[in-house]
């Protein structure tokens, strides 16, 4: 059983370089990649290539983890975006038999995200982007954002949303006053993170992000990031006068997609696929951040009680079968999304 895992991070120095010079200094995602994670985050050889074995996968869809360039200025987020992708696809280059990518994009200048996206898509060969959450303290429903979402529609190309900290007011009001250390993991890896990626997810589809771009397809991981698990009460906006034009819970089983991020739980698997179906489920690790025990990736989804096309739709074909779409050659369509 072949296993693709999406959520697998890369940081190139350069990139770690830039971060400390120029990213906010209050991210603390900035010293975690720098430091405790560095050496992981850089490797594509011996250390990466171990661990993938020692989990049981097979391939890693890389890409820039949090904060990502979505809270520099615009023209330094252009410069390491372009940067990064490069660097991608030379990686991807040398060893495409392990590695795959996803784009970094320019969010903070949409209009150039778009372009960039379309470079990255028909010239380097990815497979999509991801996107680390809002652009300071634009949402990531902001019309602001549509030609992301637009040039991602006419590419069929997917884009994974991934985490990043919640606004600095945020985490003072919700997650300061308990100690230091656990006042940063609040706002990180414990919850912090998974409800401000939900929330982002869920205002796309209030904010009619799906209306707009109803082809839109994207992947969020940690078995949706909290808001999947409440559909039930989430529901209840169906009634709250948003005029969207499809029931809430359409958008979450026809636009987006879901991985499990290295939380190997059996039971968030079955509830994720009694919400969804197996046709909405992908694989991922979170590499380096949740690295598993031996065999753990090739374990959990072996020991699941799926059958055997389940399994394999989860661990590969559902991804397989989402990225065949993309478009690979220009066309009117996606010049005009492109454009500013």
């Amino acid at each position: 059983m072949k296993i693709i895992a999406l959520e697998e991070h890369f940081v190139p120095g350069r990139v770690s370089e830039a971060w400390k010079a120029t990213a906010d200094k209050q991210d603390f995602t900035v010293s975690l990649n720098s430091n405790q994670y560095a050496r992981q985050l850089e490797d594509l050889e011996d250390i990466r290539i171990q661990a993938m074995d020692d989990a049981g996968i097979d391939i890693q869809v890389l890409s820039l983890p949090s904060p990502g360039v979505q809270n520099f200025e615009p023209a330094d987020a252009i410069l390491v975006a372009r940067d990064f992708n490069d660097i991608l696809k030379g990686a991807i280059k040398k060893r495409p038999d392990r590695f795959d990518g996803f784009a970094t994009l320019p969010a903070p200048d949409p209009a150039a995200a778009a372009k960039e996206l379309q470079r990255a898509v028909h010239e380097l060969g990815l497979k999509g982007a991801l996107l680390n959450g809002r652009v300071r303290e634009r949402n990531m429903d902001h019309r602001d954002f549509d030609p992301i979402y637009e040039a991602a529609e006419a590419l069929n190309a997917p884009l994974y949303l991934h985490p990043q900290l919640p606004p600095a007011r945020v985490r003072d009001a919700y997650y300061s006053g308990t100690s230091k250390v656990a006042d940063i993991m609040l706002s990180m890896g414990a919850i912090g993170w998974h409800y401000e990626t939900g929330i982002q997810l869920l205002r796309m589809v209030l904010g009619g992000v799906f209306d707009r771009c109803p082809k839109l397809q994207v992947i969020v991981g940690h078995w949706g990031e909290v808001v999947l698990f409440y559909m039930d009460r989430i529901a209840q906006l169906n009634h709250a006068g948003l005029k969207l034009e499809r029931p809430i819970i359409d958008y979450f089983k026809q636009n987006v997609y879901y991985t499990p991020s290295g939380i190997f739980s059996q039971q968030y698997l079955s509830r994720t696929i009694e919400i969804v179906g197996v046709n909405q489920m992908m694989f991922s690790q979170d590499w380096p951040y949740q690295s598993g025990i031996e065999n753990g990736a090739r374990a959990f989804l072996e020991q699941a009680e799926l059958s055997v096309a389940d399994k394999e739709a989860i661990a590969h074909g559902n991804w397989d079968r989402l990225v065949s779409g993309i478009q690979r050659s220009p066309n009117a369509e996606t010049l005009r999304s492109a454009k500013p």
